[in-house]
Protein backbone atom coordinates (compact mmCIF):
# COMPACT_ATOMS: atom_id res chain seq x y z
CA UNK A 1 0.00 0.00 0.00
CA UNK A 2 1.05 3.59 -1.05
CA UNK A 3 1.29 5.64 1.97
CA UNK A 4 1.69 9.09 -0.21
CA UNK A 5 4.31 10.15 2.06
CA UNK A 6 7.28 10.59 -0.09
CA UNK A 7 8.76 13.69 0.18
CA UNK A 8 7.22 14.68 3.20
CA UNK A 9 8.73 16.17 6.36
CA UNK A 10 8.30 14.98 9.73
CA UNK A 11 9.68 15.66 13.24
CA UNK A 12 9.38 12.92 15.92
CA UNK A 13 9.83 13.52 19.38
CA UNK A 14 11.95 11.02 21.97
CA UNK A 15 13.08 8.97 19.36
CA UNK A 16 16.70 7.49 20.56
CA UNK A 17 14.46 4.70 21.07
CA UNK A 18 11.19 2.64 22.14
CA UNK A 19 8.20 3.96 20.52
CA UNK A 20 9.41 6.92 19.62
CA UNK A 21 12.21 5.30 17.54
CA UNK A 22 9.81 2.73 16.44
CA UNK A 23 7.84 5.64 14.78
CA UNK A 24 10.57 7.42 13.58
CA UNK A 25 11.99 4.20 11.09
CA UNK A 26 8.54 3.20 9.96
CA UNK A 27 8.22 6.84 8.26
CA UNK A 28 11.71 6.72 7.20
CA UNK A 29 10.89 3.27 5.68
CA UNK A 30 7.79 5.57 3.70
CA UNK A 31 10.64 7.91 2.43
CA UNK A 32 10.03 10.49 5.08
CA UNK A 33 12.76 13.26 6.17
CA UNK A 34 12.31 12.60 9.66
CA UNK A 35 13.87 15.02 12.25
CA UNK A 36 14.70 12.62 14.89
CA UNK A 37 14.80 14.42 18.28
CA UNK A 38 15.83 13.81 21.58
CA UNK A 39 18.68 14.32 23.96
CA UNK A 40 20.57 11.17 23.33
CA UNK A 41 21.70 11.74 20.05
CA UNK A 42 24.32 8.85 19.41
CA UNK A 43 21.58 6.95 19.98
CA UNK A 44 19.72 7.66 16.74
CA UNK A 45 22.53 7.87 14.94
CA UNK A 46 22.87 4.24 15.90
CA UNK A 47 19.86 3.16 14.31
CA UNK A 48 19.20 6.01 12.17
CA UNK A 49 22.89 4.58 9.86
CA UNK A 50 20.34 2.20 7.67
CA UNK A 51 18.57 5.22 6.26
CA UNK A 52 21.05 7.49 4.85
CA UNK A 53 19.81 11.19 4.59
CA UNK A 54 16.11 10.40 5.17
CA UNK A 55 17.20 11.05 9.29
CA UNK A 56 18.83 14.02 10.92
CA UNK A 57 19.44 14.09 14.65
CA UNK A 58 18.62 17.47 16.47
CA UNK A 59 18.71 17.97 20.57
CA UNK A 60 15.64 17.95 21.98
CA UNK A 61 15.54 18.25 25.95
CA UNK A 62 11.79 18.33 27.02
CA UNK A 63 12.30 19.93 30.19
CA UNK A 64 14.25 22.94 28.71
CA UNK A 65 11.63 25.32 27.47
CA UNK A 66 14.79 27.40 25.57
CA UNK A 67 15.60 24.61 23.61
CA UNK A 68 11.64 23.95 23.06
CA UNK A 69 11.48 26.98 21.87
CA UNK A 70 14.10 27.34 19.42
CA UNK A 71 13.46 23.58 17.91
CA UNK A 72 9.68 24.92 17.42
CA UNK A 73 11.29 28.05 15.17
CA UNK A 74 13.99 25.70 13.10
CA UNK A 75 11.27 23.05 12.42
CA UNK A 76 8.71 25.53 11.75
CA UNK A 77 11.53 26.74 9.13
CA UNK A 78 11.80 23.27 7.98
CA UNK A 79 8.10 22.89 6.59
CA UNK A 80 7.10 19.98 8.61
CA UNK A 81 4.21 17.73 7.32
CA UNK A 82 4.02 15.24 10.41
CA UNK A 83 4.54 15.94 13.91
CA UNK A 84 4.41 12.62 16.31
CA UNK A 85 4.38 13.75 19.89
CA UNK A 86 6.33 11.50 22.18
CA UNK A 87 7.13 11.82 25.62
CA UNK A 88 8.95 10.17 28.73
CA UNK A 89 6.77 9.26 31.64
CA UNK A 90 6.85 10.41 35.31
CA UNK A 91 7.99 8.53 38.23
CA UNK A 92 5.25 5.59 39.36
CA UNK A 93 3.50 6.90 42.29
CA UNK A 94 -0.20 7.16 43.87
CA UNK A 95 -2.43 10.32 43.47
CA UNK A 96 -2.63 10.96 47.04
CA UNK A 97 1.24 11.28 47.65
CA UNK A 98 1.67 13.98 44.84
CA UNK A 99 2.32 17.21 45.73
CA UNK A 100 2.13 20.48 43.14
CA UNK A 101 5.18 20.34 42.23
CA UNK A 102 5.33 16.76 41.19
CA UNK A 103 2.30 17.90 39.18
CA UNK A 104 4.03 21.12 37.74
CA UNK A 105 7.38 18.81 36.75
CA UNK A 106 5.37 16.54 34.75
CA UNK A 107 2.92 18.73 33.28
CA UNK A 108 6.61 21.03 31.63
CA UNK A 109 8.11 17.94 31.00
CA UNK A 110 5.36 16.22 29.10
CA UNK A 111 2.24 18.09 28.30
CA UNK A 112 3.88 22.05 27.46
CA UNK A 113 6.31 21.35 25.23
CA UNK A 114 3.92 18.90 22.91
CA UNK A 115 1.85 22.46 23.02
CA UNK A 116 4.72 24.79 21.89
CA UNK A 117 5.92 22.86 19.56
CA UNK A 118 2.18 21.84 17.88
CA UNK A 119 1.27 25.50 18.52
CA UNK A 120 4.08 26.25 16.01
CA UNK A 121 3.81 23.60 12.95
CA UNK A 122 -0.05 24.25 12.76
CA UNK A 123 0.47 27.37 10.48
CA UNK A 124 2.59 25.58 8.02
CA UNK A 125 0.41 22.76 7.88
CA UNK A 126 -2.59 25.05 6.93
CA UNK A 127 -0.77 26.91 4.11
CA UNK A 128 -0.16 23.62 2.46
CA UNK A 129 -3.20 21.87 3.32
CA UNK A 130 -1.74 18.62 4.75
CA UNK A 131 -1.11 18.02 8.20
CA UNK A 132 -0.49 15.32 10.94
CA UNK A 133 -0.59 15.83 14.65
CA UNK A 134 0.35 12.28 16.28
CA UNK A 135 0.63 12.08 20.18
CA UNK A 136 0.96 9.14 21.78
CA UNK A 137 -0.76 8.78 25.18
CA UNK A 138 -0.99 5.67 27.23
CA UNK A 139 -3.63 3.18 27.65
CA UNK A 140 -4.22 4.93 31.16
CA UNK A 141 -6.35 7.38 29.60
CA UNK A 142 -9.10 4.97 29.14
CA UNK A 143 -8.36 3.07 32.02
CA UNK A 144 -6.14 4.19 34.78
CA UNK A 145 -2.98 2.13 35.68
CA UNK A 146 -2.54 1.43 39.70
CA UNK A 147 0.10 3.78 40.70
CA UNK A 148 0.98 5.74 37.66
CA UNK A 149 -1.08 8.69 38.78
CA UNK A 150 1.20 11.60 36.82
CA UNK A 151 0.58 9.77 33.90
CA UNK A 152 -2.74 8.74 33.93
CA UNK A 153 -3.23 12.67 34.92
CA UNK A 154 -1.25 14.52 32.20
CA UNK A 155 -1.61 12.42 29.29
CA UNK A 156 -5.48 12.54 29.98
CA UNK A 157 -5.34 16.35 29.71
CA UNK A 158 -3.90 15.94 26.55
CA UNK A 159 -6.16 13.10 25.30
CA UNK A 160 -9.04 16.31 25.88
CA UNK A 161 -6.58 18.79 24.33
CA UNK A 162 -5.86 16.29 21.26
CA UNK A 163 -9.69 15.80 20.78
CA UNK A 164 -10.48 19.95 21.35
CA UNK A 165 -7.97 20.48 18.30
CA UNK A 166 -8.72 17.83 16.34
CA UNK A 167 -12.32 19.77 15.60
CA UNK A 168 -10.37 23.08 15.02
CA UNK A 169 -8.02 22.68 12.13
CA UNK A 170 -10.08 19.10 10.31
CA UNK A 171 -11.02 21.40 7.29
CA UNK A 172 -7.58 22.45 7.02
CA UNK A 173 -6.55 19.20 6.15
CA UNK A 174 -4.58 18.55 8.78
CA UNK A 175 -5.81 15.08 11.32
CA UNK A 176 -5.27 15.00 14.80
CA UNK A 177 -4.92 11.87 16.35
CA UNK A 178 -3.56 9.67 19.69
CA UNK A 179 -2.26 6.30 20.06
CA UNK A 180 -2.60 4.46 22.98
CA UNK A 181 -0.10 1.68 23.78
CA UNK A 182 -0.25 -0.97 26.16
CA UNK A 183 2.28 -3.76 26.97
CA UNK A 184 4.97 -3.24 24.21
CA UNK A 185 8.10 -4.42 25.14
CA UNK A 186 9.97 -0.96 25.20
CA UNK A 187 12.75 0.10 27.95
CA UNK A 188 9.96 2.17 29.63
CA UNK A 189 8.18 -0.82 30.47
CA UNK A 190 10.74 -2.71 31.37
CA UNK A 191 11.44 -0.06 33.72
CA UNK A 192 7.77 -0.35 35.19
CA UNK A 193 8.04 -3.83 35.46
CA UNK A 194 10.51 -4.17 37.42
CA UNK A 195 9.16 -1.14 39.81
CA UNK A 196 6.06 -3.17 40.61
CA UNK A 197 8.44 -5.82 40.80
CA UNK A 198 10.40 -4.10 44.19
CA UNK A 199 6.98 -3.04 45.00
CA UNK A 200 5.25 -6.33 45.71
CA UNK A 201 8.03 -8.61 45.93
CA UNK A 202 7.42 -10.53 43.08
CA UNK A 203 9.95 -11.38 40.13
CA UNK A 204 10.27 -9.50 37.06
CA UNK A 205 9.53 -12.79 35.58
CA UNK A 206 6.16 -13.49 37.37
CA UNK A 207 5.21 -9.86 36.68
CA UNK A 208 5.52 -10.14 32.92
CA UNK A 209 3.76 -13.24 33.13
CA UNK A 210 1.00 -11.53 35.14
CA UNK A 211 0.69 -8.89 32.37
CA UNK A 212 0.85 -11.04 30.06
CA UNK A 213 -1.92 -13.12 31.16
CA UNK A 214 -4.39 -9.91 31.18
CA UNK A 215 -3.65 -9.15 27.41
CA UNK A 216 -5.75 -12.01 24.67
CA UNK A 217 -2.33 -12.09 22.43
CA UNK A 218 -0.74 -13.54 25.07
CA UNK A 219 2.26 -11.23 24.72
CA UNK A 220 3.97 -7.70 24.59
CA UNK A 221 3.63 -5.90 21.82
CA UNK A 222 7.12 -4.82 19.29
CA UNK A 223 7.66 -1.87 19.03
CA UNK A 224 7.65 -2.30 14.88
CA UNK A 225 3.46 -3.01 15.40
CA UNK A 226 2.94 0.52 17.37
CA UNK A 227 5.26 2.18 14.39
CA UNK A 228 2.98 0.84 11.90
CA UNK A 229 0.17 2.36 13.07
CA UNK A 230 1.51 5.66 13.39
CA UNK A 231 2.59 5.46 10.08
CA UNK A 232 -0.81 4.74 8.57
CA UNK A 233 -2.36 7.82 10.90
CA UNK A 234 0.74 9.84 9.15
CA UNK A 235 -0.80 8.38 5.44
CA UNK A 236 -2.94 10.30 2.86
CA UNK A 237 -4.51 6.88 3.45
CA UNK A 238 -5.99 8.42 6.94
CA UNK A 239 -7.22 11.62 5.91
CA UNK A 240 -10.67 11.04 7.11
CA UNK A 241 -9.28 9.71 10.74
CA UNK A 242 -9.15 12.81 13.12
CA UNK A 243 -10.14 13.02 16.82
CA UNK A 244 -9.64 9.26 17.51
CA UNK A 245 -7.78 7.15 19.88
CA UNK A 246 -6.23 3.90 18.21
CA UNK A 247 -5.58 1.29 20.91
CA UNK A 248 -2.26 -0.97 20.48
CA UNK A 249 -2.48 -3.22 23.01
CA UNK A 250 -2.99 -6.52 21.45
CA UNK A 251 -6.92 -6.54 23.42
CA UNK A 252 -5.74 -5.85 26.24
CA UNK A 253 -8.23 -3.13 27.25
CA UNK A 254 -11.91 -5.13 26.64
CA UNK A 255 -14.37 -1.87 27.49
CA UNK A 256 -16.46 -0.72 24.35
Amino acid sequence: MDFGLQGKAALVLGASRGLGAACAQELAREGVKVFAAARDLDAIRDWAAEFGDLVTPVALDMTDAENVSDLAAQMAAQGIDILVNNSGGPKPGPAKAQTPEAWEEAWAAMAGPIMTLTSALLPGMSERGFGRIITIGSSGIEAPIPNLALSNGVRGALAGWSKTLAAEVAADGITVNMILPGRIATDRVAQLDEAASKRTGKSVEDVQASSRATIPAGRYGRPEEFGAVAAFLASTRASFVTGSMIRVDGGMLRHL
